[in-house]
């Protein structure tokens, strides 16, 4: 068939890949082990069921310290009438775990008995007295572990298909087994290719980067049963490649290419695996991760599947979530793990392409009475969005988007239980925001933050889309921070707000300020381009109020209308040579060894509904803005103040 790139929708592309399994007999387990019952055995899949060799316990034990006894000898024994037994006659003594004698039916705790010797003497030796007296009648098998009171011997103990836990080892151990059979785990080849890739800890240039998708790869099928190999970097020659695959097909039961997947010219991965073998889909109408590519190998006397992953590390990942997990489940013999889902509602509206299945990657937290899912930066290159994700929402082909406030299935990477632990702020992006979350951390709470702009996050609160808000909003009439636009988008709401920090906005420039800017008027050169920040941002509405005061018009900068959502975003673009200048913090210039030129003094404050101020969730956050080692830390950040960190501002629609 033809190599070149052409999207066919996910289901077909799985219904392709299936039948060519299944065709090679690639369609169940690949075979099994008999390995040792010992720790390494914890994780291995059940190819077989496990039936019990001998019952647990194998002998009637005692469950307790104490004196075994025929029970029907101590039916007249009561408190005002007690009874006395005459040790080896009627009684002996027995250890927790030892064997019952043939002749007795129950054991009497020795805590419960009277060891006595000659003439109602106590006994010297507790646990073989002449005699015991007791107070109270025994019935049959107490304090007795029967024999098979756990497991009876040829009782099913684990199906076939069953992962091993730490506690079925004591298990089969317990009913007779030494050894076990499990399925052999499937090999899995992982072969980064392309020429711009370096190893992990090789400094990287320009041009360059960092070859870390195999090791994500690895780890995903490490944590799945398999077992992957990663080969080294194979650079972008199609002799190179197809030798590579040609060599790891041959020790492997599956071949994952990474990159070169696209229909570039040294997208080489679709012509080689074409030249060992059949393409069978290149295309997959799937968002991130379209240039699949799902192949056999032909090596004669056997098949082996080869997956092209695209180079973008979220496409990558996604492919193998998709295409791997439930295969690699298949060959061992059991059911894919599928993740809970719940319902949740968008915070904000979502586009998507009309002819593909969209995964959209999303953070989760409860607020109120609902649950929220605040979708993260798309982009197939983004890892962090996936280290950041809660869930998956996926939005099925033929819909173009979901709009605020619709409810979703999300396919969740956390437990309900973190959820609930979960802080959600929306709003204006700040660093002590991020050393906010590391700090909470230890006092068992995450703070899930979504930058929106001031203006972003306190619409959040008057949707109910969030516990607290982030805002530096400059009032250009009166001066004030936050308390008039407060005033304004939340009419009637009970508003609580604390001031966390006092930061130093300027102009972030590249080091040694080659462009020699000094103040706002520079900005207006037409060889200064500028990098700002998103309409409704606090940073903006402070440029622009000052703008105003300079009589500067906005439309006289160059890069104006260009925006980014974070104070460090506007600083990797000066860093990049994408920007000479944007205005943000000086943490955020230090950062990536920027220059900054300090110009405002501005208050950035939590802006908090007065239902979730008093909150048993919200409570570990006032703690740590008191905490002194939270303080310094934030001080240690060059453009902040703390010294009002914590005070409240206002109390705004409170009596």
């Amino acid at each position: 068939m033809s190599v070149y790139l052409h999207d066919i929708p996910l289901p077909a592309a799985q219904e392709k890949f299936k039948q060519a399994l299944i065709s090679a007999g690639l369609w169940g387990r690949l075979g099994t082990e008999n390995i040792p019952l010992d720790e390494q055995a914890a994780g291995r899949v059940l190819a077989q069921p496990v039936w019990a060799k001998i019952s647990s316990p194998h002998y009637h034990a005692s469950a307790m310290d104490g004196f075994a006894v025929r029970t029907v000898e101590t039916l007249s024994a009561a408190p005002a009438t007690p009874l006395t037994l005459l040790y080896s006659a009627q009684t002996v003594y027995v250890d927790t775990g030892d064997p019952l004698p043939d002749w007795a039916d129950g054991v009497i705790p020795i805590e419960q008995v009277e060891p006595v010797d000659e003439g109602d003497v106590p006994a010297l030796d507790a646990r073989r007295p002449r005699a015991i007296r007791i107070r109270a009648a025994l019935t049959p098998w107490s304090h007795v572990r029967p024999v098979g009171e756990d497991i009876v011997a040829t009782q099913l103990v684990l199906p076939e298909g069953h992962c091993l836990r730490p506690v079925d080892l004591g298990a089969l151990a317990a009913s007779g087994h030494a050894s076990v059979i499990v399925a052999r785990p499937p090999k899995v080849a992982v072969l980064p290719t392309g020429s711009e890739l370096v190893p992990v800890g090789h400094p990287a240039q320009a041009g360059e980067i960092i070859e870390y998708n195999s090791l994500v790869m690895a780890a995903q099928l490490q944590s799945w049963g398999a077992r992957a190999t990663r080969y080294p970097i194979t650079p972008d020659s199609f002799i190179a490649i197809r030798e590579r695959v040609l060599e790891a097909a041959l020790n492997s039961d599956l071949v994952l290419l990474n990159a070169g997947s696209s229909a570039g010219a040294e997208d080489f991965s679709a012509t080689v695996i074409a030249s060992l073998g059949e393409v069978l889909v290149h295309g997959v109408a799937v968002r991130p991760g379209h240039p699949v590519i799902l192949g056999m190998l032909d090596l004669g006397q056997r098949s082996v599947p080869v997956v092209g992953a695209p180079g973008y590390p979220v496409s990558a990942a996604l492919t193998l979530e998709i295409f791997i997990a439930g295969l690699i489940a298949r060959w061992l013999g059991t059911v894919p793990q599928e993740p809970q889902q719940i319902k949740a509602r968008l915070t904000r509206k979502i586009t998507s392409p009309a002819g593909d299945d969209d995964y959209l990657r999303v953070v989760v937290g409860r607020v109120g009475e609902q649950i929220l899912a605040a979708p993260l930066t798309r982009g197939a290159g983004v890892i962090s969005s996936l280290v950041r994700a809660d869930g998956l929402v996926v939005i099925p082909r033929g819909i173009q988007g979901l709009q605020a406030g619709e409810q979703v299935d999300v396919k969740l990477y956390r437990s309900p239980a973190e959820l609930e632990h979960t802080i959600f702020a929306i709003g204006s992006h700040d660093i002590a925001l991020d050393l906010l979350a590391q700090y909470l951390a230890g006092a068992d709470r995450r703070l899930v933050s979504a930058n929106a702009g001031s203006m972003g996050g306190l619409l959040a609160i008057q949707r109910g889309e969030a516990h607290l808000a982030g805002s530096h909003l400059l009032d250009p009439g009166t001066g004030q921070y936050n308390l008039p636009d407060i005033q304004r988008i939340l009419p009637g709401r009970s508003i609580v707000v604390i001031t966390l920090v006092g930061r130093e906005q300027g102009l972030i420039i590249a080091r040694g300020n080659p462009k020699d800017l000094h103040t706002l008027v520079d900005l207006t050169r037409q060889d200064v381009r500028y990098i700002n920040r998103q309409r409704g941002a606090g940073t903006r509405v402070l440029l622009d109020y000052h703008l105003r005061q300079m009589g500067i018009a906005s439309t006289n900068i160059s890069g104006y209308s260009t925006e980014e959502y974070t104070h460090l975003g506007v600083a990797v673009a000066i860093a990049s040579g994408r920007a000479d200048a944007g205005m943000g913090i000086a943490a955020a210039a230090q950062a990536l060894h920027l220059d900054f030129i300090p110009m405002f003094e501005e208050r950035y404050d939590l802006i908090v509904p007065d239902e979730y101020h008093n909150s048993e969730l919200l409570a570990p956050l006032w703690d740590v803005l008191q905490q002194g080692d939270f303080r310094k830390a934030v001080a240690s950040m060059p453009g902040y103040s703390v010294e009002h960190m914590g005070e409240l501002v206002a109390r705004v629609g409170l009596k």
